[in-house]
């Protein structure tokens, strides 16, 4: 009897110690999956604003645009000749200023002078809208009326003259656009090109600050089957290729570099650079610099990287507060029913073992030894929640990796970074596209030693709240309860 009594004792504890272990390990893997995947999330949104600004920029200086007056005003124009020969293709290209209203170059000096300002950068955002096709010419065609009098002079008192008449022409044309980036080749490690890495070829050189050379990102090569040592046409002024550029994130808003000069001379802004990537000498004085920026430098816009985030919008954004507010709180949640069922099993499991406890105090055991092995027992049950938890998380996030889910960032113009991306043909589009840009981030679920450590933390935690309650029960016990039970 007392052998079949151990077995159905043992098989209970069994059973009460892995539902003790898997409620933990629920919470925990939860836990773990909702910090990893928000820190990927954190990683993403660092992506998206490390493709406006450049690799350890705290600011950007810019200037908001004007509206358009004078000639500069209305559509696009392009020159084309109609009378040209059928065959030949026509091209023209139409290059502006984007992102805002172009500062002096001196400015960028100004700035670099602030208290506060470690390095300042200039650069010039520009797009190119290029039309490129050819006319058809129409056939002309002779033809007579019947009374004799066609169309000219010639055609009266029955003369007969035929009059030529022009059928089927049209034209044919293709329209692209492209953002390119005037870079200061003397400081490529702030600024545009800072946000991605040389994969074929090389970067500029410190003397190539005039040279009609050019860096291609890598979807734009990969689109116009672009490589290392063919050339690019702007404007009628050849580029060779030096190098392809792979962004840090999965899109980049800049399709074309050039060295700073020759950005300056094709957007027709000597001179003159559209933003001014900076870098805070102390990172945690950056609002400091930016009071002192605007200050000192009136007409200008000063934007931080705290203040483009709140300008990203799109699933990543919405994923984010998700994850922020409704998963924390699902985990907290979780948590707590976790820690709940775990002590009342705890204290469930310590009442059916009365005979135990009691034997074991009618023994000599004091209450604090009796607790003691309560805890001890809790505390394992926990650690092996907790070794439970911790796979299930890290399989949840290696699976969110190996997945890696799409999100979409839109990132709405506040006057700083490099405004604008590809696409676009016209004004409309053009205008669109300087005002919000929208980039594909592939999710990643990063674990780091702090969530597991946290995740170990909580498991002995779990234990230690469960072994309490029960310790506390099963210090309550009397050698009397024993003999009661065994009777």
């Amino acid at each position: 009897m007392f052998g079949i009594y151990l077995k159905r004792e043992l098989s209970r504890r069994k059973k009460a110690a892995l539902v003790i272990a898997l409620g933990l390990a629920l919470g925990i893997a939860l836990v773990i999956t909702v910090n990893s995947v928000s820190a990927g999330m954190q990683q993403a949104q660092d992506k998206v604003l490390k493709s406006l600004y450049g690799l350890g920029t705290d600011m950007t200086v810019t200037k908001a645009r004007t509206a358009p007056t004078g000639s500069s005003s209305g559509r696009p124009k392009f020159d084309f000749d109609a009378k040209s020969d059928s065959s030949k293709t026509q091209s023209s290209d139409r290059v502006t200023t984007q992102g805002g209203q172009a500062l002096k170059s001196s400015l960028v000096t100004e700035v670099a002078a602030q208290k506060g300002v470690s390095n300042a950068v200039g650069a010039l955002s520009l797009n190119v809208t290029k039309v490129d096709g050819s006319f058809t010419q129409g056939k002309a065609k002779s033809s007579t009326s019947d009374s004799g009098q066609q169309g000219g002079p010639g055609g009266q008192n029955g003369g007969g003259t035929d009059a030529p008449q022009v059928q089927g022409g049209g034209a044919s044309f293709d329209v692209n656009s492209y953002s390119v980036a005037g870079v200061d080749v003397t400081h490529q490690d702030l600024g545009p090109l800072a946000t991605s890495k040389i994969s074929t070829g090389r970067t500029f050189t410190a003397a190539q600050t005039n040279a009609k050379v050019a860096v291609l990102s890598k979807s734009y090569a990969k689109e116009n089957k672009k490589t290392v040592g063919k050339t690019i046409t702007i404007s009628g002024k050849k580029y060779t290729v030096i190098g392809i550029a792979t962004p840090d994130s999965s899109e980049s808003t800049t399709d074309v570099y050039l060295p700073l000069k020759q950005a300056q001379t094709l957007g027709d802004a000597k001179n003159k650079v559209t933003t001014i990537y900076v870098e805070a000498a102390d990172s945690k004085k950056i609002d400091t610099v930016k009071a002192a920026i605007q200050k000192n430098i009136s007409g200008t816009t000063v934007t931080t990287s705290a203040d483009l985030a709140d300008t990203v919008s799109g699933s990543l954004s919405t994923a984010s507060n998700l994850a922020t507010s409704v998963g924390k709180w699902l985990s907290v949640a979780v948590l707590v029913a976790a820690f709940l069922v775990a002590a009342l099993l705890t204290s469930s499991a310590v009442s059916r073992r009365v005979r135990e406890f009691g034997t074991l105090k009618a023994l000599g055991w004091p209450s604090r030894k009796v607790t003691r092995q309560v805890v001890g027992e809790s505390i394992v049950n926990g650690l092996l929640g907790g070794a439970l938890g911790i796979a299930l998380g890290l399989g949840a996030a290696h699976t969110v990796t190996a997945i890696s889910p799409k999100l979409t960032a839109e990132l709405g113009s506040t006057g700083g970074g490099m405004g604008g991306g590809p696409g676009g043909g016209g004004p409309g589009q053009q205008a669109a596209s300087a005002a919000k840009n929208t980039i594909d981030i592939a999710l990643t679920a990063p674990v780091s030693m702090t969530t597991i450590a946290l995740a170990a933390g909580l498991a002995i935690t779990g234990g230690l709240i469960a072994g309490a309650m029960g310790g506390w029960r099963a210090s309550r016990m009397r050698p009397a309860d024993a003999l009661r039970s065994v009777s």
